[in-house]
């Protein structure tokens, strides 16, 4: 094992210590959401003093996209399955942390463009074969969460560094865990002035400068770069791919929904398309039980003392004030389960067979038989106390910027109740909250999406798809080969991102473990080719 000397690489120093809010600061609110926010309860709303709007009712109805469950996913009964330990392959005390001095705006050339902030980053020196040789490069490219969580779950590039001789690089977000600019996340957070450098473009800019400069520190500017990336992540190594070919070699981009932008996934094969065959495959007598419990839901919530029976009913922390609490809460619900629908438990089926399994006839008491055993037992359901995190602030932004995703549930075979995404009350929403309208086809502007096989097929390559089927984010996956490098893998029984988690060698089922096999394979083919070039260049 080649151990580089750490001082190849300047550290930088830390980010200010972040300061809480106080009752002068700009105010946050939340937003009551209708369907579909799979891990947030509700979004905050920064909206600056200066900013004198009032907030619409419009719904925000963009689930987080994430590698692992999020906070609702790691309580109880999903403890041990969804959030497994860093992965045995490369403790954490194995990375050593890194900050660059990250530049503010890369596209524009104003005074204030130029100002910078602390960008952090890991280095896995373990298995790095070295420069010498031109060793590749594993970097993982952090999506809306402090980069911590990664290195927790994220098992794919240390369980493979040490057979391709790999460096192992973390990068986190800007406007995340530590890489917050502009010295404190309330200060970043104030309103659109501040937030408006958040966005992927600008992202993906500065996984692009730290690699340079890691590499030039290192001497390894012949070191073949592979992005990987997960969800958000996912497509954003799969855009790196495509915008900075001269950096990196090629990209795994798992469960990244590239297509699930201006409404090139029709409405009906969307999301809630995905979440309703998930449970319909998994009992028909529970997807028949969910789909009437909406109507009996708000049936009950029109009489007299119905929201305080169903509050009793479902042992809510707080009484209800409308029957769409409750309704938010369970779509959360199955929308969780689905989306992170992996071994050995299989969420949807635990669901499904506390649903079936309750006795009675009674639709409301089956339905909280399936929340009991999604949630386990807790003193009470619905509308929880829970802190706002980080993640809830940047996602909201986000999904008020540049990544508008249009979900809708309009197919009659849905199990959940029916909703059209209006973009005319989505703007209005957005531009309510932060004075600013999100750009709803810039995604597909700047980084392509409509006819994607008839664009990419030509100058395109070396882009690893990886989706789970069970994944309703897969609906805006790529699902076949566009050419010969730039391939789909998936898998008919997997889930969200779950081929880059932390592998289990006791409970992932062979056709897992096969879906990893094909990526190294694919990604060695890649550098093989790659280290022919090289040598054929330098002769």
């Amino acid at each position: 094992m080649i151990r580089i000397r750490r001082d190849l690489i300047s550290r930088k120093e830390t980010i200010p210590a972040l300061k809480t809010h106080n009752s002068n600061s700009p105010i946050a609110f939340c937003y009551k959401l209708n369907l579909l926010m799979s891990l947030l309860q509700c979004l905050v709303l920064i909206i600056s003093l200066s900013i004198k709007t009032s907030v619409s009712s419009a719904q925000l109805n963009i689930p987080r996209l994430s590698p692992n469950g999020g906070t609702f996913l790691r309580r109880n009964y999903f403890a041990h399955d969804q959030q497994k330990t860093m992965s045995a392959a490369d403790p954490i005390n194995d990375f050593e942390t890194f900050y660059y001095n990250q530049t503010l705006d890369h596209f524009n050339f104003r005074p204030d463009s130029f100002n910078t902030f602390q960008q952090r980053y890991l280095i896995n020196f373990k298995h790095w074969g070295g420069s010498n040789v031109s060793a590749p490069i594993f970097a993982y490219l952090g999506e809306e969460e402090a980069i911590d969580v990664d290195l927790s779950i994220v098992g794919f590039l240390s369980e493979n560094a040490h057979q391709f001789q790999a460096l192992q690089i973390f990068i986190e977000h800007r406007y995340y865990g530590k890489s917050v600019p502009f010295g404190s996340r309330e200060e970043a957070f104030q309103n659109a002035d501040t937030l408006g450098y958040f966005n992927s473009a600008q992202a993906l800019a500065d996984y692009a400068e730290v690699l340079i400069h890691v590499k030039k520190k290192l001497h390894a500017q012949h070191s073949p770069v592979i992005v990987i990336g997960a969800s958000y992540g996912g497509m954003l190594a799969s855009w790196f791919r495509l915008k900075y070919p001269h950096v990196a070699l090629g990209a795994l981009a798992s469960s990244a929904p590239i297509l699930y932008f201006d409404n090139i996934v029709p409405p009906e094969d969307g999301y809630y398309s995905i979440v309703t065959k998930d449970f319909r495959e998994a009992s028909e007598t529970c997807y028949q039980t969910i789909k009437k419990s909406w109507s009996d839901i708000d049936a009950i919530a029109s009489q007299p003392e119905g929201l305080s029976f169903l509050s009793e009913k479902f042992h809510t922390c707080r009484p209800l004030k409308k029957s769409s609490e409750l309704k938010n809460y369970l779509d959360n619900l199955y929308c969780n389960a689905a989306q992170y629908n992996s071994p050995p438990s299989y969420p949807v089926t635990v669901v499904c067979g506390a649903i079936d399994g309750a006795s009675g006839n009674d639709t409301l008491t089956k339905i909280f038989a399936g929340v009991v055993a999604f949630s386990g037992n807790t003193s009470c359901y619905v509308n929880q106390p829970r802190n706002l995190t980080e993640t809830d602030m940047g996602w909201s932004w986000q999904t008020c910027s540049d990544m508008v995703i249009p979900m809708a549930s309009v197919s009659n075979d849905s199990m959940f109740p029916a909703y059209q995404f209006d973009l005319k009350d989505y703007i209005k929403s957005c531009k309510a909250q932060y004075g600013v309208p999100p750009r709803p086809h810039w995604v597909t502007t700047y980084f392509g999406g409509h006819d994607i096989k008839l664009a990419l097929e030509r100058f395109a390559s070396n882009i690893i798809f990886s989706n789970g089927l069970r994944d309703p984010y897969s609906s805006g996956g790529v699902l076949e080969d566009i050419s010969d490098t730039i391939v789909a893998v998936h898998a008919k029984n997997g889930s969200h991102c779950l081929d880059i988690l932390n592998a289990d060698n006791i409970t992932d089922p062979d056709w897992l473990v096969n879906q990893r096999k094909i990526e190294v394979k694919i990604i060695k083919r890649w550098i093989a080719r790659y280290y022919a070039d090289l040598q054929a260049f330098k002769k």
